[in-house]
């Protein structure tokens, strides 16, 4: 199985383009200037030339010895904690930005769970001079005031989600009624693989750079070959399908990691969510139910729609993970290998010590989306 342009905004069944009337335009215009981008070899040099010489790239891969000793498998991690603003996000932000520039924007505007994306946008949005407004719940500001500041710092306006869970589902809402009202010169920066057609296929290939580097830097370690297991946390899914892309046609297993108070596709059930259909959390009567999760990045309800269809066509099985594990797993891997990830990536070294037994004599390939800085404050307070 490779993964291909989605037919028609869809993946199977899942995906489309569910928005109001007035955003249809907006999406059209958004999918042809995206397809005629990526064709244009100038802007790929560009965006490359902004990865290896302002982000970073390519990330490394680093074997953990110490902790495939203790857990029994052998584990490699894609490095993408070590990215210019500290994860995965600014692959696809930078790629967003040099589009919004390409269309004539001069506003960016975003949603923010643990602050990642936020940062990486803000980041975005102060090299190419653009205006930049970024949406966070309320609770997501209070847990992640550090990277409130950081977007301040980089000239962001953060205005507060004060509806429902005050978390990622209602910062998305608030980013997306702003983006109806000032569509002319705003371009909606979504940091995930999710919303309306074509932002789940668009997020996806700004990310396929670390399934791509992934997939070469493993053949050059395993003699030619794959790892047994490609692992990666979801909440809507954007680290986790750059990394699948580059090993959805091998023999690798796709693993994505929920946090069982999300857990959207081992709870979900098919419906319309931020513009698409994919597997999301609802009750009997079609209502959107909270999703609960120490980590602010993954605190969803629902799932990408090409998530959705990996999950339904059995190419990828998604494993959830309770609160009590990620605090351990965080630990695990910072006493072991001097490494300190964010509570997203905690999810995946959760589900390695859960697996161990599953997974013995295994190589296990992690996507490290993003370093920990930003929740050591908030493990003081769990920890204490």
């Amino acid at each position: 199985m490779t993964m291909t342009d989605p037919v028609d905004g869809r993946f199977g069944e899942f995906g489309g383009m569910y928005v109001p009337e007035t955003l249809v335009p907006a999406c059209q215009e958004l999918d042809a200037a995206f397809r005629e981008a990526w064709a244009d070899p100038a802007f790929r040099d560009e965006l490359d030339d902004l990865q290896a010489n302002y982000t970073g790239r390519p990330s490394p891969l680093t074997e953990c010895r110490n902790l495939g000793e203790e857990l029994g498998c052998r584990v490699l991690l894609k490095r993408e904690d070590l990215n210019h603003t500290g994860s995965h996000k600014i692959n696809n932000v930078l790629g967003q930005a040099l589009l919004a520039r390409r269309m004539g924007k001069t506003r960016l505007v975003a949603e923010t769970g643990a602050g990642q994306h936020g940062v990486a946008t803000a980041t975005a949005a102060a090299l190419f001079g653009m205006e930049c407004v970024v949406y966070m719940g309320a609770v997501d500001i209070e847990r992640q005031k550090l990277n409130v500041f950081r977007m301040q710092l980089l000239g962001t306006e953060v205005r507060s989600a004060e509806s429902g869970s005050k978390t990622l589902k209602d910062a998305v809402n608030e980013a997306m009624r702003y983006w109806v009202a000032a569509v002319e010169n705003t371009h909606y920066c979504l940091g995930s693989v999710m919303g309306p057609h074509p932002y789940p296929w668009m997020v996806r290939e700004f990310h396929r750079v670390i399934g791509e580097e992934a997939r070469a830097q493993c053949a050059e370690l395993l003699d030619g070959g794959v790892p047994d297991v490609v692992t990666a946390c979801v909440g809507g899914g954007s680290n986790a399908i750059g990394i699948f892309s580059g090993f959805a046609d091998t023999s690798a297993e796709l693993v994505g990691v929920e946090p069982a108070g999300g857990a959207a596709v081992g709870r979900a059930v098919p419906g319309i969510v931020h513009g698409s259909h994919s597997y999301l959390m609802q009750d009997e009567w079609g209502q959107v139910l909270e999703a609960e999760s120490i980590s602010a990045g993954l605190d969803y309800p629902g799932i990408g729609p090409e998530h959705s269809h990996l999950a339904k066509t059995g190419r990828a099985r998604y494993e959830p993970v309770t609160d009590e594990d990620v605090v351990e797993g965080f630990q695990l891997l910072a006493r072991t290998e001097g490494i300190i990830p964010a509570l997203e990536s905690a999810h995946v070294i959760a589900w390695l010590m859960n697996a161990r037994e599953e997974l013995r004599g295994k190589t296990v390939l992690v996507n490290l989306s993003g370093r920990g800085d930003k929740d050591v404050a908030q493990m003081m307070d769990v920890l204490s």
